[in-house]
């Protein structure tokens, strides 16, 4: 049994040659080298041993009766079954001729008779090398796109879930902060400094606990939903942001400055979310005793893109950063000073990138941060 199985693991090579002798020579030969060996002394013999034993290998003799090494090579090529058998041909014909037929019928390499052992064999060694090398590429493919497609059926199901778990949340976590300002207003005059202080901790982690429900559902959205770019006014789109941001624009002194924007292909509410999300990273991430001072700058490219930049004067970014801007859930600033969920950035990178853009940073400490992104422009607005 043992004997068996080793045989079994040995290389297969089939030998195809009219002359007894060479099969022998041959067949002697890759014994002694640990090759298992099947022979045949035609054409037909072989085409019939490959339909019972696929062999890892064949050396092919090309002047045979009835059918030639050409025409036994070209059944094994239009065979899925035997496609893949590397051959190579054994022939006394040294004209280039013969050598060219012989790759196009299939060859993978000649050998001019009379051979030279040492040159056989190292020839063997390489075709066999090469097909367990390109084995092993199928199987590793094979394996990535088994971990991938399953990659793509978890993220689709912690998507699905991140959805269902937000809205679910919404109802209780509304619940939780109605009673607590009912408790403050119906209550404040019997309640004492600290029952006063546990129900403020209760509402502000409640909104906390919203802004971050709000934000994983725009994630979960951009990541899953389908984008249909239509043309949108970057001036609509700004002053809708803006509005949006006017309490913290107020609050702050925020001056917030900009050239003529263009009309773009995107997402309206996916581009506000964009705008929104930088500015307000820019307002939020000031330096103590500084105006915030924002400039919205455009240049448009010559490959129909609109590269935009968003330029502050805030705390800046350090370099060992730099990785974990764009990261989800990543924070690169103490939460007590600069309150957020991590989300915002990597928001606005799955935004560009669904509109086909591209988006980065550069910054100085203390000095301020740019950042650009790139959008589509409209075919006719920019020839």
């Amino acid at each position: 049994m043992i004997q068996f199985l080793e045989e079994f693991k040995k290389p297969v090579i089939l030998i195809v040659d009219d002359q007894p002798d060479n099969l022998r020579v041959l067949s002697s030969m890759l014994v002694v080298k640990g090759y298992n060996v099947r022979k045949a002394l035609t054409g037909e013999m072989a085409l019939a041993t490959c339909q019972k034993v696929i062999p890892d290998l064949i050396l092919l003799d090309i002047m045979m009766p009835n059918l030639s090494g050409y025409e036994v090579c070209e059944a094994l090529q239009s065979n899925p079954q035997t496609c893949q058998i590397p051959v190579i041909f054994l022939s006394a014909l040294d004209d280039i001729t013969a050598k060219v037929k012989a790759f196009s019928s299939g060859g993978a390499d000649y050998i001019t008779k009379p051979f030279q052992t040492e040159e056989v064999l190292a020839r063997i060694h390489k075709q066999l090398t090469i097909e367990r090398l390109q084995h092993q590429l199928i199987q590793k493919n094979q394996e990535l796109q088994t971990l991938n497609e399953e990659l793509q059926r978890s993220n689709a199901e912690l998507e699905q879930f991140a959805v269902i778990a937000s809205h679910d949340l919404q109802s209780p976590l509304q619940l939780i902060m109605g009673y607590a300002d009912m408790l403050l207003w119906k209550y404040d005059t019997l309640l004492d400094e600290k029952g006063e202080h546990y129900l403020s901790e209760i509402s502000k982690a409640c909104q906390r606990m919203n802004q971050l429900i709000q934000d994983l559902l725009s994630y979960s959205r951009v990541r899953s939903g389908k984008v249909e770019l239509e043309p949108i006014d970057c001036e609509v789109v700004l002053s809708e942001a803006l509005a949006n941001l006017q309490e913290d624009i107020n609050c702050s002194g925020a001056c917030i400055t900009h050239n003529p924007l263009p009309i773009v292909l995107g997402d309206r509410t996916q581009l506000i979310q964009l705008f929104q999300n930088i500015l307000s990273n820019a307002i939020k991430f000031r330096r103590p005793q500084v105006t915030p001072e924002i400039n919205i700058s455009l240049t448009l490219s010559n490959e129909n893109f609109a590269e935009f930049s968003i330029q502050d004067n805030g705390i800046g970014i350090a370099e060992e950063d730099y990785p974990l801007v764009f990261e989800i859930f990543k924070r690169i600033h103490a939460y007590n000073k600069y309150p957020g969920t991590g989300i915002g950035m990597s928001l606005c990178k799955k935004i560009v990138e669904r509109h086909g853009g591209r988006i980065w940073f550069n910054s100085q400490l203390n000095i301020g941060t740019t950042f650009f992104f790139t959008l589509t422009l409209p075919t006719l607005a920019h020839p």
